[in-house]
């Protein structure tokens, strides 16, 4: 393929995240990236969107594989609910087309296990949308982690939290709703990418007290986590609480606070603290879904393997699935070994300017 090739992306769900972040970034992603399709069952979606981001075709759910065999795309980006990712990534990689699927991978280690089995048999590609593995100041978060400054990285704390609002798909069981689901896998990836190794117990609890909200899902789950070399990570995530992003490493002579740490609005902040020095660093907003569409984009062009692959959402949800297990039945839960070998690095790192808050169709915000 030459420099000027474009991948050509169908957005498939379009939802609260594929139209304020998705959808505005193909714009910063237009050096090898474009969206030609939307698949939605909103004909005011497919109206509205269609012509606010120029896009030639719109087709509904049950018109998927038609949109899949249409020659029109290349890849999808499939921002649906969580119970719906297997499907839709599966049914995507049978008909050749490359898969950027949103996190959390799946709902289950099998389904994960089979998008990743589609994508090898296709000979296509698969990467999960974990926006921070190419953002400045959570890799360099990782390089502070691994470069001595800390001294030996020992343990990890996290909170994230918000209010979600009630009806909202993150509240519903059968659409793989959940607070280690929807936030809680970014406390994982986070402590995953910093100690870079895997967990092998965890110990969870989680609550939901009498709000209705809470009544097929958790409100609330606490969480602690064994790592090799002695190492401890916990964190609370929680649906029903104030606005909370941040995670805090602690080493033997120094540590690092990133708050706001999960956002992909607004600016980030490092609070590092080495040998009693504290110093403090702001990194600006940016645009945080245009470097995952160039980089998979590039991935497909020239034949590489992305990192986040199919591997790194496994991993996080082998994670989320024990720390469930170990909620339910009141014990630590013990993980088989995993090895991982790509992990993030500040190679990824990729600078865009934010986008504009666009008007919304049909879809609002999941916090209060």
């Amino acid at each position: 393929m030459g420099e000027r090739v474009r991948i050509r992306y169908a957005v498939v769900g379009l939802g609260h995240i594929a139209q304020v972040a998705v959808l505005p970034s193909f714009t910063h992603a237009r050096q090898n990236s474009e969206v030609t399709a939307l698949v939605s069952d909103d004909p005011a979606k497919h109206e509205k969107l269609r012509n606010k981001y120029k896009v030639q075709h719109t087709y509904s759910y049950e018109e998927y594989d038609k949109c899949l065999s249409s020659g029109a795309i290349d890849a999808v980006y499939i921002a649906l609910p969580n119970n719906l990712h297997c499907e839709f990534a599966v049914r995507a990689a049978q008909a050749g087309v490359h898969v950027l699927c949103e996190k959390p991978m799946a709902v289950t280690e099998d389904e994960c296990d089979s998008m990743i089995s589609a994508a090898e048999k296709a000979r296509v590609k698969l990467m999960v949308a974990y926006r921070l593995h190419f953002e400045k100041a959570n890799l360099e978060a990782v390089e502070i982690a691994h470069s001595g400054k800390l001294g030996e990285p020992r343990f990890f704390s996290s909170l994230f939290a918000m209010q979600v609002k009630d009806d909202n798909i993150r509240l519903k069981r059968e659409l793989g709703g959940g607070t280690l689901y929807d936030i809680g896998v970014y406390c994982v990836n986070a402590a995953r990418s910093l100690f870079r190794a895997e967990p092998s117990e965890v110990h969870a609890f989680s609550m939901s007290g009498k709000d209705r909200r809470f009544r097929e899902v958790d409100e609330m789950t606490g969480a602690l986590l064994r790592f090799p070399d002695e190492r401890l990570a916990s964190f609370t995530c929680s649906f029903g609480a104030a606005d909370v992003s941040s995670y805090e490493l602690v080493g033997t002579e120094g540590h690092l606070r990133v708050e706001p740490a999960y956002e992909y609005v607004g600016e980030l902040r490092h609070h590092l603290t080495v040998k009693g020095k504290p110093r403090e660093r702001t990194f600006s907003s940016r645009d945080q879904f245009a470097p995952e569409l160039i980089y998979f984009s590039n991935c497909i062009i020239n034949n590489l393997d992305p990192e986040p692959s199919g591997a790194e959402g496994l991993a996080d949800v082998r994670v989320v699935r024990a720390l469930y297990r170990s909620a339910e039945s009141g014990r630590p839960v013990q993980l088989e070994p995993y090895i991982k070998r790509q992990r993030p690095g500040l190679e990824q790192e990729m600078a865009r300017p934010p986008v504009d808050k666009p008007e919304l169709i049909h879809v609002e915000s999941a916090s209060q």
